[in-house]
């Protein structure tokens, strides 16, 4: 039953599988970059306010954008390695049967959820998409596109967990 809790460290990966571990490794690299240079832009921001006293307007902005795309794509990055948050012991615990029922009730409220984000984060984005956002000059809604982004990566992992629970050998579900 470990090969369903972690499905992407087969000996044998499809392609399918290899890209989207290069699509999360992509997104990991997105999450980390994002947040290094949120560091930057903070210190910047502190930088100014404190010692030079004229803080840039647009660092907050900026800021948030780059706060938004750590958390969605390291999300987005976590539901593909299997570390999110759940109730594993109760899944540990469980018989074989039921363990393959609650992950697979696990990974679809996970693509839901990430569908969810993925739709609406895009309405929230195009909706605001002409309105400038004060202090940058970008779009208004500019903060909504890595949540939509993240979202639909989340449905994506999400949805490979849910076919690879579904379709597990029945050698991995007599564990």
């Amino acid at each position: 039953m470990e090969e369903i809790l972690d499905t992407h460290e087969h000996a044998e990966q499809p392609v399918a599988l290899g890209l989207l571990d290069r699509i999360a490794a992509g997104a990991v690299a997105i999450a980390g970059a994002a947040l290094l240079g949120m560091v930057a832009v903070q210190a910047l921001q502190v930088f100014a306010r404190y010692v030079i006293n004229d803080s840039p307007g647009w660092t907050e902005p900026v800021a948030l954008i780059l706060l938004n795309t750590a958390m969605s794509f390291g999300a987005a990055a976590g539901v593909h390695r299997g570390a999110h948050f759940g109730f594993f012991v109760l899944v540990h615990t469980a018989s074989p049967p039921i363990k393959r029922v609650l992950l697979a009730l696990s990974n679809s409220v996970i693509a839901i959820i990430g569908g969810a984000l993925a739709v609406w984060g895009t309405q929230l984005l195009l909706d605001g998409i002409d309105i400038p956002m004060a202090g940058a000059p970008l779009p208004q809604s500019a903060v909504f596109a890595p949540m939509a982004t993240g979202g639909a990566l989340m449905a994506l992992f999400a949805l490979q967990r849910l076919f690879a629970v579904l379709v597990s050998p029945a050698s991995a579900r007599s564990e």
